[in-house]
């Protein structure tokens, strides 16, 4: 957990920008024009003579893991290339969580995940259904601090943005017994979410019956409630609370459960809807420190499989629900006065959308307390790039009405850091924060075929810029399995999506001299890839000092396995005082 003071994050910053614009070099070029760019030539020349002749072990070992302790140099590194290293390792923010109770040094996977590498043993099976092992890990943690940042604000409301198919929103609701209202653009996801939150009602009946209420479990105060909106980052804070308030259920076809729920669950008048996750005295465990990642919560050991369960033939609001939202929200329309507080989280909100999120904490006098878990950097809009490749836009065009604030862009967001010299980070310098660190230093140990990759797409950059100089950078798309096959096979599913004939004819021997290079190749992305939890760090910063300069602290947390989800940050703060 990193906090710092005013001052020592004003020092922090000016470092991390003088230190990036120096490198800008390296963190905004494109490894696919490794050849037509001559990028190896564009290193220091003492660099290249101790660099060129890594093993891939030798790159993670002594480049990337900053954790490594037993480095062994085949060579003498210049103080330059030493001061790179310890410098990008010495400014970034360490990414390791606090390891679980028990857990073993060095393994790739959480404890939680040893019995059953698609089943989290600390999440109750029924909140598993539908959620892939990465999403299981991240509900349950981020859960978790939430229900902590509820407990210490005293507010039992939660607004989950950016909600998806509402994994994180039904264990807040069901299993924490929460009150949650959750936002997402997509109607299809939101009408997905509602299906899931039908089925897991239903399940939860069956659990009772099948313990007859022999476990205790908190009683929820709703079914959650999911509104279909996109989140205008141009819109002020009364915007978003009204559009909160107005659009209160999903609702298709009538409001009685279909498929397994065509019955009234029983017990679905009092709203007890159950949590099937239980303290087991030999998995749970509590410290003294409160830190949300050290929370351990266990389940009874049930079968791993789920048991197949009918599906509904559309999604409805579960109906236990109805009455009581949409008279909550009545009482809402007059304004934004009656509005309840609430807890502001989201996970991994993309680009612009965290940073709105964070302006809305601050101006916003009904939201308590935030967890912010950003992602996707290299679409957050800046001045240099205000429309960067991939931005999310409205569903609709919007009109003056919805744009009632002048634009602010996602980065830098604090008056501090857009004052510093080089504080401009490039689409692909944040593009580049987002990749796995982690994933690829594995990869590196393994020596995996999938090094060779990046090889083969700066080589076919090389060859398509021969027959069509205008065309750079095209987008070539995923080949599937394309480690695995010859360069040659390669080259001709990648022309032919470029529009480029198929057969074009390829100098073996050009061919030859390239892929002699693949090494090179790879030591120039780890030195590019040293640099991104740096960039990472400079954005998370810079959102930081925003809530410092709003009279906010905050704390910045590790909280998921950086090995199991990459972008494992969260950002958290509360309001003090009322």
């Amino acid at each position: 957990m990193f906090t710092h003071s005013a001052e020592q994050q004003g020092e922090l910053a000016q470092r991390l920008t003088t230190f990036l614009s120096h490198y800008s070099h390296v963190s905004d070029s494109y490894i696919i024009e490794f050849f037509t760019e001559d990028l190896w030539h564009t290193l220091p020349t003492s660099w290249q003579p101790v660099l060129q002749d890594l093993t891939y072990p030798q790159i993670a070992d002594l480049l990337l893991d900053a954790t490594h302790g037993d480095r062994r140099y085949p060579s003498v590194w210049p103080l330059s290339l030493l001061a790179f290293r310890s410098t990008a390792h010495a400014l970034a923010f360490p990414r390791e969580c606090r390891p679980e109770r028990g857990r073993l040094a060095g393994l790739v996977k959480s404890d939680e995940f040893l019995e059953n590498q698609s089943q989290s043993s600390l999440l109750g099976h029924i909140f598993r259904k539908h959620v892939k092992p990465k999403k299981q890990h991240e509900i349950r943690k981020l859960g978790l601090l939430v229900k902590q940042l509820c407990d210490q604000t005293d507010c039992n409301r939660v607004v989950d943005v950016g909600s998806g198919q509402g994994h994180l929103t039904r264990f807040l609701s069901f299993g924490l017994g929460l009150s949650v209202a959750a936002i997402e653009a997509d109607r299809a996801l939101v009408a997905m979410a509602s299906k899931f939150d039908e089925q897991l009602l239903w399940a939860l009946e069956k659990e009772k019956q099948k313990k007859s209420c022999s476990f205790q479990l908190p009683v929820a105060h709703s079914s959650p409630r999911h509104v279909a909106g996109w989140v205008n980052p141009k819109a002020s804070w009364e915007a978003f609370v009204k559009q909160l308030s107005s659009a209160d259920c999903v609702i298709e076809g009538s409001s009685a459960p279909s498929g397994p729920c065509k019955k009234r669950l029983r017990g679905s008048e009092d709203q007890t809807c159950s949590q099937v996750i239980q303290n087991s005295s030999s998995h749970s465990s509590t410290d003294s420190d409160s830190r949300a990642q050290d929370f351990e919560m266990t389940s009874q050991h049930q079968p791993s499989t789920n048991e197949p369960e009918k599906e509904s033939s559309s999604a409805r609001t579960c109906c236990s629900c109805v009455p009581q939202i949409c008279q909550e929200a009545s009482c809402l329309h007059d304004g934004q006065r009656g509005y309840p507080d609430f807890v502001l989280t989201g996970l991994h909100a993309c680009g612009d959308l965290s940073a709105t999120l964070l302006r809305h904490f601050v101006n916003c006098p009904h939201v308590r307390g935030i967890t912010s878990v950003a992602c996707c950097y290299m679409k957050i809009t800046t001045k240099e790039n205000p429309s960067p490749p991939g931005l999310v836009e409205p569903p609709a065009p919007l009109t003056p009405a919805h744009e009632s604030l002048p634009f602010q862009f996602g980065y830098p967001m604090s008056r501090l850091v857009q004052g510093l010299p080089g504080h401009q980070l490039s689409y692909k310098a944040r593009e580049g924060a987002c990749h796995a660190v982690e994933d690829y230093i594995r990869r590196l140990r393994e020596e995996s075929k999938l090094l060779r990759t990046h090889c083969y797409r700066a080589m076919l950059e090389t060859f398509i810029r021969d027959v069509r100089p205008d065309l750079r950078r095209a987008g070539i798309q995923t080949i599937k399995k394309a480690h695995l096959l010859p360069f040659t096979d390669y080259a001709r599913l990648g022309l032919a999506r470029v529009g480029l004939p198929p057969e074009l004819p390829l100098d073996p021997e050009q061919v030859e001299a390239m892929l002699k290079q693949q090494g090179r190749v790879v030591v120039y992305f780890s030195l590019a890839l040293l640099l991104a939890p740096v960039v990472e760090t400079l954005v998370l910063l810079d959102r930081m000092i925003y809530l410092q300069e709003n009279g906010v602290d905050s704390q910045l947390v590790p909280l998921f396995d950086p090995n199991i989800s990459p972008r494992n940050f969260v950002l958290v703060a509360l309001k003090t005082g009322g």
